[in-house]
Formats: C-alpha cells, sequence, structure tokens
C-alpha cells in the first residue's frame, strides 16, 4: 500500500522559531510532504516558504486554534497528517517511525511518541509531568488491546497525556473536519476522547521524537494566565469522575501548571 504523508506547519505571526522547525522537517531521513498554513499572512511566512519551496496556505478570518487546524488538515493532501507546531522541532527519524508502524498495523488511526521539552536553552527530558503521561500512554503500547475503545479512552480518563504535535492522524479513516470541539485550551484532549470511540488502532512509540518548546508566546501560557486551561480541563474530569476526586485531581494538575513558569 503506498504510503504518503504530510507535515501541515501551523503558523501563526512570525514566530522566530519556525525556520528550526522547517530545518527539521526538511532533515527527515524519510521525506515527507510539507506545506505551511496560516491565517495571519506576512511577507516573513512568503519568505519562508520561498526559502524552503514549501506551498503557503492562506485562511480568510479571525484566527483560532480550531479553524487553523482544521483548515491545515483540509490542505493537507495525505493519508497521514501531522499538525505541526510552528515553535517545535522534530526527531530526523519521525516519518519512518510512522512509516514503520503504518506498515505493520493497517488499521492505525493515530500513531504518537514520547516527547521533550525545551525550556530557554535547556532540555527537560524527564520530570514528574514527563514520568506521569508516559504511564498513562502504558495501554497504548499493548498491539493485542490498543483497537479497543475502552483501552484507547483509558489514557484519557487522568488528563491528556498524548501530545498534539507529536501525534499524526489517518486522513483517510478518520475524514473531515478533524477538531469538532469547541475547546480554546483542551480541545485536543476532548477530540482524542471522540476519535477514541471510532475504529481503528492508536500506537504509541515510546521514544522522543519531539521536541516541544515552551516559551512566553506559547499558547499553553496565554491559557494559563487567563485560567481558561483550569477551567477547561476541571470540566473534562467531571465527564469521568465525581466532584470531590476532580478537586484532587485539579490540585495535582495546579501544580503541573508550574512546568510552565
Amino acid at each position: 500500500m503506498p504510503f504518503s504523508h504530510v507535515f501541515a506547519v501551523c503558523a501563526y505571526k512570525d514566530s522566530p522559531y519556525l525556520e528550526s522547525c522547517l530545518k527539521s522537517l526538511r532533515a527527515q531521513t524519510e521525506p515527507s510532504k510539507i506545506i505551511l498554513c496560516t491565517s495571519t499572512p506576512s511577507p516573513f511566512l512568503e519568505k519562508m516558504g520561498e526559502r524552503y519551496g514549501i506551498p503557503l496556505y492562506v485562511r480568510e478570518g479571525e484566527s483560532n486554534i480550531k479553524d487553523d487546524w482544521n483548515f491545515a488538515w483540509e490542505m493537507a493532501e495525505g493519508d497521514f497528517v501531522t499538525l505541526a507546531h510552528q515553535d517545535d522541532l522534530y526527531h530526523k527519524n519521525y516519518t519512518k517511525e510512522l512509516r514503520a508502524a503504518a506498515e505493520r498495523f493497517p488499521d492505525l488511526t493515530v500513531f504518537t511518541s514520547d516527547y521533550v521539552i525545551i525550556k530557554g536553552k535547556k532540555l527537560i527530558t524527564a520530570d514528574r509531568m514527563l514520568w506521569v503521561k508516559r504511564f498513562l500512554r502504558l495501554p497504548l503500547r499493548v498491539p493485542a488491546l490498543n483497537h479497543l475503545s475502552w483501552v484507547k479512552t483509558l489514557p484519557l480518563m487522568l488528563g491528556n497525556p498524548i501530545c498534539c504535535p507529536a501525534t499524526t492522524y489517518c486522513k483517510k479513516r478518520l475524514g473531515e473536519p478533524l477538531i469538532r470541539s469547541d475547546y480554546q485550551f483542551v480541545l485536543d484532549w476532548e477530540n482524542m476522547l471522540r476519535l477514541a470511540q471510532s475504529p481503528g488502532r492508536w500506537v504509541c512509540m515510546e521514544r522522543p521524537l519531539l521536541y516541544y518548546r515552551v516559551h512566553d508566546g506559547a499558547a499553553t501560557k496565554a491559557c494559563m494566565r487567563d485560567h481558561r486551561r483550569e477551567r477547561e480541563e476541571q470540566e473534562m474530569f467531571e465527564r469521568f469522575w465525581p466532584r470531590p476526586l476532580v478537586e484532587l485531581l485539579m490540585k495535582g494538575y495546579r501544580t503541573a501548571y508550574k512546568e510552565y513558569d
């Protein structure tokens, strides 16, 4: 079966990290198609596209994560699509590992991996938050079970351990639009919960294939400043657990927020 994969880079304004992201995608040992998608066009983005021979697609309308991600999903013409974040870096073997998983499991709909955090000039490969997420992803590493809806749902009951930019989706199986959540921060968590009920296998490669950058301009930081993240995460927990337990979980998550300080 032919394998086609697209990195759809969601670009917002003029990120100083975008070029490094594009270089990491160009450096893949197994090349994939790369496209740039934005709702904030600029000469900078045009220059980046021209410099690296990458087509730039512009969405009309006000910027928001849901519509920007769905636009990138729509523009990506491939069986598998990664919604790449402009600030992050990808390991050179990301596409290689994805292809190996897709060839081994023809029913694969979601591929994800471990990741490390970039904070300033520091690489964080192991902290409490990363170890907890690795533990929650354990069910997805069992091939005999990771096609079952309840197994795919299990990791999502204590949070979302699946890193969005580290994740690739099978477009030909999942269709359009990809994102149907109206949340602003936990939209990927709610979307994964929806996808868990759909047929298909989720494969987790527990090797760090993504370098996730944390900085003051990131959307995560903005959602924390106005408490959107806290409100939305509490609502998600309330889908699974009684209120007293939710309060305990939120105490733990408030501590985890300090990772972004």
